[in-house]
């Protein structure tokens, strides 16, 4: 086998690769979030480094090629493999070796010629005539999106040194050469298309393409460019004329350092060095809420609904039994909607606003089955209770004026009697016009009658409501953490650049307005104009916790990933996920999401005979 001692080694290579990828640990830090949802775990992104899993699956083709090379019994009359194994070596080397932390791998970024808006976040690739898109592929990301690394292995035949550059040379020389007899030749590998007598070559080109594409593409939350990294591993200006040079070959890298780029020839370490010598990474810390807690409009939602207290089904099949809708409420629903032509209602829009269709009732019920049958799997009271109240009389619940104005009108919408109950216990009407309020007691007591938790498992009520200002801007020595700061920011920046306008079903059914009571429409709720994922109420309720130190307690996961992509997009990165504070290992989170619990005493079938004529 030692006619092939090169490829021996390169399958010693690739295994070490193989198993330094299965137990990598990406250093991303994760922003001081505490996800309880039962949705996919995209609000921590540490352990999700984009381009890994495909990196991963290349490098087990490639290794499982030169296994079945090496299992031939008559391997060594064969020529070597035609393997990738070189380049996918190079990359992982570059991993581990290059500046913390590493966002991406194999990434492609584009022209903003090539580009199209597609939503937030998302741009798609235009497409050339041929129907191959464009664009220029970064091998690691690194230093937070500050540094981008492209490697070339640039090499034929399999372990000769600059032998593709001297191929090109000799494909342009005689392409020179035949030009002086022959009109119009062209050559795909040595010309591209600028004129012969320029000095140019693959390298060249390929150099412009990052120059371009990093201009286009700057830091997020920049204007500056990151900084890219060119590896050649194959290139080297110093070998002898018999082993292969050109002084062509110098030019080129200099021509390539003199357009900006930082030239890295050979290549690194031998990998079981690099990952002998990779860093052990700290424990992560320890998220605990803070004491005073944040409420949005989804969790005050979610604290009066009838899911969270009524007693539970005995078996998934009656979860489904309470909420199948009645023949009478299908043909109201559908009437009603007829009646505003077509339009969407939007007691179905507070319910789940996201992809539900108005006119499939069914759809709705099955959100709350699926919500019913999370609070079986585990109450959201029980999780809250079991993260805070070590010390219960010590927490203090909070809520923006806006949120608690929605909630009750939304509930005296959408709400059944018990869950109209519930709203007034939380904020009586007294203390929204400022008349006399009733005692904490008596608000307790209407609170937690019938519910199926013990009267004050929670010390709900009493909600404290912000003042009606902005919360004023706080010394920098007085920020609470790196992340609160950061999330402060941006929500001001969001607010400040102002709302988008109204949906236009907003709009029409505003003579209806909210002030009608129960016989009107609820207007939708205004977004921020820069996403409009993010209602303005909700910014407002990220930016009083923020500014207050607080953390956030939500239920609305969606918006929690948009706030996410703006901090990205307002220039704070993950060296700004350091928590909210804390002490050693323990740190103060953030935001904190639970799953939703909609309004859902109006669509049990089996209070149909106590409930209202009229569906809600």
């Amino acid at each position: 086998m030692s006619i092939h001692s090169d490829t021996t080694g390169l399958l010693r290579e690739m295994e070490l690769v193989y198993q330094s990828i299965t137990s990598y640990q990406p250093t991303i830090t994760n922003p001081p979030i505490l996800d309880s949802s039962a949705g996919p775990a995209a609000l921590q992104d540490g352990q999700h480094l984009y381009g890994l899993r495909p990196f991963l699956e290349a490098v087990k083709r490639d290794l499982d090629v030169v296994k079945q090379f090496f299992a031939d019994p008559d391997a060594a009359l064969l020529p070597p493999p035609s393997t990738n194994a070189p380049y996918l070596i190079a990359v992982w080397k570059e991993v581990l070796s290059s500046p913390l932390p590493i966002t991406a791998i194999g990434k492609t970024f584009y022209e903003r010629s090539q580009v199209t808006s597609t939503g937030e976040g998302k741009k798609q690739a235009r497409t050339q005539s041929s129907g191959k898109s464009t664009g220029v592929k970064i091998d690691v990301v690194g230093d937070n999106g500050h540094t981008w690394i492209r490697v070339n292995t640039h090499v034929i035949p399999l372990f000769a040194k600059n032998s593709r550059l001297l191929a090109e040379f000799r494909e342009l020389d005689s392409y020179l050469t035949d030009s002086d007899g022959e009109d119009g030749a062209s050559s795909d590998v040595a010309c591209s298309s600028l004129p012969q007598t320029e000095f140019d070559n693959s390298l060249l080109r390929a150099g412009r393409a990052l120059l371009a594409a990093a201009r286009d593409n700057p830091v997020l939350g920049s204007n500056t460019p990151p900084e890219i990294v060119f590896r050649l591993t194959r290139i080297d200006p110093d070998a002898t004329d018999e082993s292969g040079n050109d002084p062509r070959i110098a030019r080129t890298i200099e021509s390539l350092r003199n357009m900006g780029l930082i030239i890295k020839l050979g290549e690194r370490g031998a990998i079981k060095q690099l990952v002998e010598s990779a860093p052990v990474l700290p424990s992560p810390p320890v998220l605990i809420p803070t004491l005073q807690i944040n409420l949005d409009l989804s969790i005050l939602i979610a604290l009066v609904s009838d899911l969270a207290h009524a007693p539970l089904p005995e078996s998934v099949d009656v979860a489904h039994e309470r909420f199948i809708p009645s023949a009478a409420y299908v043909e109201w629903k559908r009437s009603r909607l007829r009646a505003k032509g077509g339009g969407s209602s939007d007691s179905t829009n507070v319910v789940r606003e996201d992809t539900d269709d108005p006119l499939d009732p069914t759809q709705h019920s099955r959100a709350l089955v699926e919500q019913l049958q999370q609070e079986m799997q585990k109450g959201i009271f029980q999780e809250i209770h079991e993260r805070l109240f070590t010390s219960p009389p010590l927490v203090e619940f909070w809520t923006t004026p806006e949120a608690r104005d929605r909630c009750l009108r939304i509930v005296a919408k959408v709400g059944g009697p018990a869950e109209k109950r519930r709203a007034r216990a939380l904020f009586p009407t007294s203390s929204v016009d400022g008349g006399v309020s009733p005692s904490l007691s008596e608000q307790e007591t209407q609170y937690w009658i019938d519910s199926r938790h013990q009267h004050g498992f929670l010390p709900i009520p009493p909600i404290r409501i912000f003042s009606t200002s902005e919360p004023p801007l706080l010394p920098s020595s007085s920020q609470p953490a790196r992340f609160f700061g950061a999330l402060e920011a941006t929500c001001r920046a969001l607010l400040a650049a102002g709302g988008a306008p109204r949906p236009r079903a907003t709009m029409e059914s505003e003579g209806e307005g909210e002030g009608e009571g129960e016989g009107g429409e609820i207007q939708r709720a205004p977004v921020v104009r820069a996403n409009a994922r993010l209602t303005t109420h909700t910014v407002q309720s990220m930016l009083r916790g923020a500014a207050c130190g607080q953390t956030t307690l939500t239920a609305n996961r969606a918006s929690v990933k948009a706030m996410l992509w703006e901090l990205k997009m307002h220039g704070y990165g993950v060296d700004a996920r350091g928590g909210g504070g804390g002490v050693g290992a323990v740190k103060y989170a953030a935001l904190w999401v639970l799953d939703p619990r909609s309004l859902a005493e109006g669509m049990r079938s089996d209070l149909v005979s106590s409930s209202s004529s009229t569906p809600v």
